[in-house]
This record gives C-alpha cells, structure tokens and sequence, in this order.
C-alpha cells in the first residue's frame, strides 16, 4: 500500500515543481502572445521580439514533457493553447501586400521620419547655412559663382547672361521651353543624385553627408543670388518653390537619414559599429524609401509648374501647400505602436 501511494503521489509532487520551475515562462509568453493578439509585434519592445522564440522553444519543450510524463490534463491543454497561439503569431499567414503597403504609407514612413527629427534639424541648417554662404559669397564677388555652379548646372545662366535669358529659364521662350526643360531635368537629376549620396555615405561618420548638404546649399543660394541681382529673384523662387519645396524636403531627410547611421557608426556606445548601424540603418531605410518617393512627387510637381502654371503666385500657392502638407504628414501625431523600433 505504501509503494502504491509513492508511485501516485511522486508525478503530483514533480507537476508541482515542474511547474514552479516554468510558469514564469509560461506567464510572460502568454503575455506577450496576447499584446500581439491586440495590436501588433510592433507593440513589443526589442528586448520582448528577441526573446519571444526562446521563449517559444521553451513552451514546445514544457509540452512535450508534460505529455511524455502524463503530468496532470489542465497543464497540458494549457499548455497546447498556448503553444497553438505563439505558432500562429510567430509562422501565420503574413498580413496581405495591400495592408503592408497601406501600414507603411500610414504609419511607419511618417513614424521613420518622426524620429530623425533632430537629425533633420541639423540637416536643415546645415543647408540654410550653405545658402546664406553661396549668396553672400556671390554677392560680394560674381567670379564665386563659376566656382560653386558646375557648367553642365549653370548652361548660360551665369552673370553674364542677360535678363531675358534667365527669365526664359523661369518661364520658357516663345520657341518652346527646350532650355527650360533640360535646365529643369539637370537640376532634377542633381538633386537626386544628391540625396541619394547624403543617405548611403553616411556611414563614413557622416563627413561626406555634411559636405554634400553645404555644398547643396551653396548652389540654391549661389543661383538666388545671380537671379536676385537681375531683378528675378522672387520670381525664380516661385519656379523653385513649386517643386522644390518637396525635392529640398527630400534633401534634407536623406541628409539626416544618413547622419543617423553616421552617428551610430561614430558613437556605438556599448555596441559594435556594425550593430549599431544595421540598429540605425532600420528606421532611417525606412525614411529613404519615403525620400525616393517624394523625389517622383517632386518631379510631378515640376512638370507641371513648368509647362502649365506660369503665374507666380500659384507657383507660390502650389508650392507652399506642398510643404505644409508634407509637414502635417509626417509631423502630426500618430500611434506609436513600433516607434522604439524605428527610432532605434
């Protein structure tokens, strides 16, 4: 009789102690589980989305005692939920290419940027700066201008041009706007191959990214300067307004894009470089992939403020709503399931 009830009360003896070993596991995957459940893996923190297959493993290896040991029914069948819910979260069905283009249009581009705000601030004055320096250095001496402005850029439009021909730059000729569009198109290009530099030789503790964003600078102030000074300033930055209030956005974002791998890869911190810019580079990637599209917008906008809008002021309306709309975009408040992620 006393060997009977050893043999009966050693497995509730060894469930007890199975259990106190594991629930702690148990608890915080079952946790976990059910935040995504509600929201999404973006609503877990990094520390939580590193440990969730440990933990997962974990619960298959509970199981797969409780069942060989014949521990009691309840802990197994908790057991098989649980493991039923964490498969179908971690291996599911992934949500559908509409929803994940919609989240990211929605949610995860304006949080990417969000959280380079102070990287786009030095990236914006570092512009401002190179601008203010390119019309004063051109204001004070014309010759600064074939120094800053690249040939294949300037195409004529140089001091010694004269007030008609930088006002066909601006609204076209009577024998077509050919000049117009390929001043248009060289500027278009420049400026892309200029974001697109910023962002990717960031790395290099954002030195060149710095340079690029000046010198940037220095060109738009270099070329209000010389328009300025032939009576066309305002009227030059209408045409520039018009699309470039988006294009030099897109600038800037990428400028800052790149600083934050470029910081990451200067100042790791407890870090590896390299884990510190595959960190960085998550959410700025994210930012870049809104730069290029915002280039295409830029190069809509620029089409049509050539060949179709004449008049400054809607130049100026078009453009300036532009911006005030990227702006509330990107910078008005929004959920922030996934933002430690993209920041990080």
């Amino acid at each position: 009789m006393s060997a009977f009830v050893d043999t009966v009360a050693a497995p509730l003896v060894n469930a007890s102690r199975f259990r106190a070993a594991h629930e702690a596991e148990w608890e915080r995957l079952d946790q976990l589980i059910t935040r995504m459940e509600k929201r999404s893996v973006r609503a877990l923190p990094d520390d939580d989305i590193l440990a969730l297959p440990l933990l997962y493993r974990s619960a298959l290896s509970s199981l797969s005692v409780a069942r060989e040991t014949s521990l009691d029914r309840s802990l197994v069948v908790y057991l098989e939920q649980l493991c039923t819910r964490a498969y179908f979260q971690l291996y599911g069905v992934p949500d559908t290419a509409l929803r994940q283009i919609g989240r990211f249009v929605v949610r995860d581009w304006p949080l990417a940027v969000q959280a380079l705000w102070r990287e786009t601030l030095v990236s914006f004055l570092l512009t401002l700066a190179g601008v203010l320096a390119g019309w004063w250095l051109v204001s004070t001496d014309p010759s600064w201008y074939y120094s800053i402005i690249p040939d294949a850029m300037a195409g004529g439009r140089d001091p010694a041009a004269s007030v008609e021909t930088l006002r066909a730059t601006i609204y076209g000729n009577q024998n077509g706007d050919n000049g117009l569009a390929t001043f248009a198109a060289y500027l278009f290009t420049h400026n892309s191959q200029v974001a697109i530099f910023a962002f990717a030789l960031g790395f290099a503790f954002t030195v060149p990214t710095v340079l690029l964003l000046v010198y940037n600078g220095l060109s738009l102030g270099a070329m209000l300067c010389l328009f300025a000074k032939k009576g066309l300033g305002l009227n030059f930055l209408g045409w520039l307004t018009i699309h470039g209030s988006t294009e030099m956005f897109a600038i800037i974002l990428a400028g800052a894009a790149g600083m934050k791998i470029g910081t990451a890869v200067a100042f790791p911190g407890r870090d590896e470089r390299t884990e510190a810019a595959v960190r960085a580079g998550r959410g700025a990637s994210v930012a870049m992939v809104g730069v290029v599209l915002m280039l295409m917008v830029a190069g809509l906008l620029e089409g049509i403020g050539r060949q179709t809008v004449q008049a400054d002021a809607m130049r100026y309306g078009i453009g300036l709503a532009a911006l005030a709309g990227w702006l509330a975009y990107y910078y008005l408040p929004r959920r922030r399931e996934g933002d430690h992620a993209l920041a990080a």
